[in-house]
C-alpha cells in the first residue's frame, strides 16, 4: 500500500521511544480496518539510538502492509516531524481526506479511530476533532482547552477558588463530561484533522519545538472558520510526558525545559502582539508570585516545577523580547 495515497493517514512521531511506538502500532492493528483506506506512517525524528531500525524491523516482522517507517534528517520537534510526513502526503496525486496525529505513548481503545472518522463525515463544519484520554490506571482524563489569554494566566497563576469561579469561562483547562462539544483546542496526542484545514491554513508552525504548536494550529483553523470538537466516544490511553517528562503524572515535578517557555512566549507574540504578551507575562508572574507566597504562609505542599517563577521571569518578553 502506498501510504501517500491513503484516505485516512495516521502520523506518529517517534523520538527514542521505539518500544512505546511498537506497542502503539500493536493496538492500531486491531483498529486500522475500521476506517476505509487507512494506513499509518511513523516518522523517527533522528533518534540516533536505533529506534528507526527497531520500528522498521518490527513492522516488517508483523507483515503490516498498512504501516511504514520514515527517518527524518533531524530532530526538529513535534511540528517538524508531523510535517515531514504530511507534506509528502499532501503533495501526492490522491492526498488523504483525514490526517490523524497520534502520540507514540498512546494505545487506542476499540472504536477510537472510527468514532472520530464517523463524526467528521457527518459534521462538515468540523475541521478538527479529538477524544477522551485514559490514564494508565484506567481513570479518565476528560480535558479540553480554551485558547490562552491574559485572564487565563491570572487564573492559572493565582490558584484561588474565588478567582477561579469568577474566571471559569477564561480558564485554559476545561473539564469535560460525556457530551460531544465544540471546544477551542485539543491535544495533539490524538487529533484528527480534515485535509482542507491544512490547505486553508498551512502546516503546523515549525518555530515551535514542542508545546503550543497544536494550540497555534487550532487557533489558525478557528480564525479560518473551522470548528474543533471534543468526541468522548473516542478513547485513547495516554502516558503523558513519556519522551520529555514535562507532563508526567508520576514522581516529583521536574524543572520545565527552555522550549516550553519559548513556545509560550512565541505563541502570545505571534497570535496577539508583543504588548499582549507583556501583559500575559506580567499577570502570570505577579499572580504566580502571590500564589507562592500564600503557599508558604499556609504551609501548603509544593507541587510546582522547581524554579518555575525564576524561569518564567528569565524567559519573559521583558528579558527575551519578542524572540
Amino acid at each position: 500500500m502506498d501510504w501517500t495515497q491513503c484516505q485516512y493517514l495516521v502520523v506518529i512521531v517517534n523520538y527514542r521511544t521505539a518500544a512505546r511506538t511498537n506497542a502503539c502500532l500493536d493496538r492500531l492493528a486491531a483498529e486500522i480496518a475500521s476506517v476505509p483506506e487507512a494506513c499509518v506512517v511513523v516518522v523517527d525524528n533522528d533518534s540516533q539510538d536505533g529506534s528507526f531500525q527497531a520500528i522498521r524491523d518490527y513492522i516488517a516482522a508483523q507483515q503490516w502492509p498498512w504501516a511504514v517507517a520514515l527517518s527524518a534528517p533531524k530532530n526538529g520537534g513535534y511540528a517538524y516531524g508531523n510535517n515531514f510526513a504530511i507534506r509528502q502526503a499532501l503533495a501526492s496525486d490522491s492526498p488523504p481526506q483525514y490526517i490523524h496525529l497520534l502520540n507514540p505513548d498512546t494505545e487506542v481503545r476499540p472504536g477510537a479511530l472510527s468514532q472520530l472518522h464517523q463524526f467528521m463525515e457527518r459534521t462538515p463544519e468540523a475541521g478538527l476533532c479529538g477524544g477522551c484520554f485514559e490514564n494508565p490506571d484506567g481513570s479518565l482524563w476528560r480535558n479540553a482547552f480554551r485558547f490562552p489569554s491574559i485572564l487565563g494566566e491570572v487564573n492559572r497563576g493565582l490558584q484561588l477558588g474565588l478567582v477561579t469561579r469568577l474566571l471559569r469561562n477564561h480558564a485554559t483547562v476545561r473539564e469535560m463530561d460525556d457530551s460531544t462539544e465544540q471546544v477551542d483546542w485539543l491535544p495533539g496526542a490524538s487529533l484528527l484533522v480534515r485535509r482542507q484545514v491544512f490547505e486553508d491554513v498551512g502546516l503546523m508552525d515549525e518555530h515551535y519545538f514542542l508545546y503550543y504548536e497544536e494550540t497555534d494550529f487550532c487557533l489558525a483553523a478557528h480564525r479560518a472558520g473551522w470548528q474543533c470538537w471534543y468526541v468522548p466516544a473516542s478513547k485513547v490511553m495516554h502516558i503523558a510526558g513519556d519522551s520529555t517528562g514535562v507532563t508526567s503524572r508520576e514522581g516529583a515535578p521536574k524543572p520545565l525545559p527552555k522550549f516550553v517557555f519559548d513556545s509560550r512566549r512565541y505563541y502570545f507574540v505571534k497570535n496577539h502582539s508583543l504588548l499582549y504578551a507583556a501583559g500575559a507575562d506580567a499577570c502570570w508572574i505577579i499572580c504566580f508570585a502571590a500564589w507562592r507566597l500564600r503557599r508558604c504562609l499556609q504551609r501548603k505542599p509544593d507541587r510546582d516545577p522547581p524554579g518555575l517563577l525564576r524561569d518564567s521571569i528569565s524567559h519573559s518578553v521583558f528579558v527575551r523580547g519578542g524572540q
